[in-house]
């Protein structure tokens, strides 16, 4: 009797440990991505760190974890790449800025120090 509740026990479907964190970092990286990119970004980054981990757990032994978290798991992964792809392009956007504001700067110092 001990043996088969030890045995159902271990047949028991858990959700993935971080489908969860997953989720809620992809829609952290979507409002992140207004805060100049770079919360976005780190978010997005992590949340697909986190996704492939996960993914790797579920397609090894599908039938230990729950098809909702799979879901979840998935949604957050396209939720970080939303946030990801203009968190991208704002910190480029940005980087750019301040290249070409610096360097006009280094080539004209008297036309933004003039003396009154």
């Amino acid at each position: 009797m001990q043996e088969e509740t030890s045995i159902f026990a271990s047949q028991t479907q858990r959700s993935l440990p971080n489908a969860s964190a997953v989720l809620a970092l992809g829609i952290i990286s979507i409002v992140g991505c207004c805060c100049y990119g770079l919360p976005g970004l780190v978010c997005a980054i992590v949340a697909l760190i986190l996704y492939a981990q996960d993914a790797k757990l579920y397609t090894a032994n599908p039938e230990l974890f729950t098809s909702s978290s799979y879901s979840n798991l998935r949604a957050g992964r396209i939720c970080a790449l939303v946030g990801l792809i203009p968190s991208i392009l704002l910190v480029l956007f940005m980087i750019f800025i301040m290249i070409t504001a610096g360097f006009g700067l280094l080539t004209n110092p008297q036309d933004y120090f003039k003396k009154i």
